[in-house]
C-alpha cells in the first residue's frame, strides 16, 4: 500500500480499528488465481492473529497453503468535497478526494477444524457484535444439536499476522481550517465516524 508519512496510521489507531471494525476481506493466492472472502474477524492480540470462519463449501480454505494471506480492513471513509474548504474561495486549487482509514494485515492462514476451537471463536464473534443489542443473543439461546451441526458446517481461519501496512488519510495535509470545513461538512447531517477520526488525528 502507497502510505506517505504524513498519512501513517500509528499503533493507537491499528489497534482500535483492528479490534472495533465489523468485517474484512481475506484475500488469498490460489493456482486458479485469487479469491476473497468478505468474513467478521475477531483480533487476538495476545496472539497476534485474527480469526474467523467460512462454511465449509467455501473453497478458499482448501488452497490456503499457496502462500501468503492479505486482511483488508477498513475503517471509516468518506467523499470529500472541495467546496468544504476555505481555502478554495481564496485560489480555488482544490479537487475533490476521499478520506478513509485503513489496515492491510499480512500473514500465514492456519486452518482450524474441531468443533471445540470453533465453538469458542463464534461465542467470542457474537460477544462481540451482540453487545450492542438490548438483549444480547447467547450461542447457548440455539438447540444443541442445532448449534453442533452448524459448527460442522464451518472451518476457522487464523491469520497468524507477519506485518502491517495502515493508512488514516484523514486530511492531515490540509490547513485547520480546511480540516475544520470537512468535519462541518460531513456531520452536516449528523454524528460522522470519518469526521470522529478527523478530529482525533486533528486534535480539534
Amino acid at each position: 500500500m502507497y502510505v506517505p508519512s504524513h498519512f501513517a496510521a500509528d499503533d493507537i489507531v491499528v489497534q482500535e480499528l483492528l479490534t472495533n471494525h465489523g468485517a474484512a476481506n481475506l484475500i488469498t493466492s490460489t493456482a486458479d488465481g485469487m479469491l476473497a472472502t468478505l468474513l467478521p474477524l475477531i483480533y487476538d492480540a495476545e496472539a497476534g492473529a485474527l480469526l474467523g470462519h467460512v462454511a465449509r463449501n467455501n473453497p478458499q480454505w482448501k488452497t490456503a497453503a499457496l502462500g501468503e494471506a492479505l486482511a483488508i480492513v477498513a475503517g471509516p471513509d468518506a467523499y470529500v468535497t472541495p467546496n468544504s474548504y476555505p481555502s478554495k474561495a481564496e485560489h480555488g486549487r482544490a479537487v475533490p478526494t476521499w478520506n478513509y482509514v485503513t489496515a492491510h494485515v499480512y500473514g500465514d492462514l492456519v486452518i482450524h477444524d474441531d468443533t471445540a476451537w470453533l465453538d469458542s471463536l463464534v461465542r467470542r464473534l457474537t460477544t462481540k457484535h451482540e453487545s450492542a443489542q438490548p438483549a444480547p443473543w447467547s450461542v447457548d439461546d440455539a438447540p444443541a444439536a442445532y448449534v453442533a451441526g452448524q459448527l460442522r458446517a464451518i472451518v476457522g481461519l487464523e491469520l497468524r499476522i507477519t506485518r502491517i501496512e495502515a493508512k488514516a488519510k484523514l486530511s492531515q495535509n490540509r490547513s485547520a481550517a480546511d480540516i475544520t470545513g470537512v468535519i462541518t461538512t460531513l456531520e452536516s447531517h449528523g454524528p460522522n465516524p470519518t469526521a470522529t477520526a478527523m478530529r482525533r488525528t486533528s486534535n480539534l
